[in-house]
């Protein structure tokens, strides 16, 4: 590779590197924030309700997923009268804390009952899915978090090879020039 055209590669190199360097800094502070949000979600109780413990972890005990249904929307429904439109999203069963957390359609409610007693042990705000898709795009919409997601990948290797010619192209232009003289 001649001298000129080297050096204009590094230059080239230089300028893309920076702006994508530029842009993609936007998604990974979010992605780094949010991402250390998450890795603190069991110990931070704002951000996730702390898991509540149960009764009984025998399941034939346990009262019918249709009843803790309803214990958990009229829990949640007689506590804030403005959730009357909410409805259950998900169910997500722990036997071994004798417990299910019921998750809710809007605003991030979560209801903890006691799956052997149906006692409400817990209605509190779960933050962790709503920064969960914050930090991997979703929260946009899916289509973003797809196209998103691929460019940070892409972009951070491009970043990765641009920055190690950037480092090497360099030396090969001491080299050339001591070669040439």
């Amino acid at each position: 590779m001649k001298l000129k055209v080297l050096i204009k590669s590094l230059r080239d190199f230089r300028v893309f590197h920076r702006w994508m360097g530029l842009t993609l800094a936007f998604l990974l502070i979010i992605s780094a924030v949010t991402g250390v949000l998450l890795a603190l979600k069991k110990d931070v109780d704002i951000i996730q309700p702390p898991t509540q413990r149960g009764m009984s972890d025998n399941l034939m005990e346990w009262k019918s997923l249709g009843e803790i249904n309803s214990i958990a929307e009229s829990a949640l429904h007689n506590a804030y009268p403005e959730q009357k439109e909410n409805f259950v999203d998900r169910m997500d069963i722990r036997p071994s804390k004798g417990i299910v957390k019921i998750l809710f359609e809007d605003g991030n409610w979560e209801v903890q009952v006691d799956g052997k007693s149906g006692e409400v042990l817990s209605i509190d705000k779960r933050y962790s899915d709503w920064i969960e898709s914050l930090h991997d795009g979703s929260i946009i919409s899916d289509g973003f978090k797809l196209v998103s997601m691929n460019f940070l990948g892409m972009g951070l290797l491009f970043l990765i090879f641009t920055g190690l010619w950037l480092w090497y192209g360099p030396r090969r232009i001491r080299i050339k020039k001591r070669v040439k003289n």
